[in-house]
């Protein structure tokens, strides 16, 4: 499984639905300010390329891993 994480901010509401579709699962990481909330969309590992191809068309930036990262690693990356 890879996760892929995109602000919250960097979408709008079609994209998110677009990829909420090409994805196995959509969550949402809600922080209070000054932090943004983040996408998490978790895609199986045959589908991988082919969603990074498409972000990547689409011009949004986003940050990829191979593990879910928790809520305190996520909140320790925007520190």
């Amino acid at each position: 499984m890879w996760y892929f994480l995109i602000k919250q901010a960097a979408l709008d509401i079609a994209q998110h639905r677009d990829l909420q579709q090409r994805s196995s699962l959509a969550e949402v990481e809600l922080f209070n300010e000054p932090y943004q909330n983040w996408y998490v969309f978790s895609v199986e590992r045959e589908n991988y390329g082919e969603f990074m191809d498409h972000l990547d068309r689409e011009g949004i930036a986003y940050d990829l891993t191979t593990d879910r990262p928790t809520r305190e690693e996520m909140l320790a990356g925007m520190r």
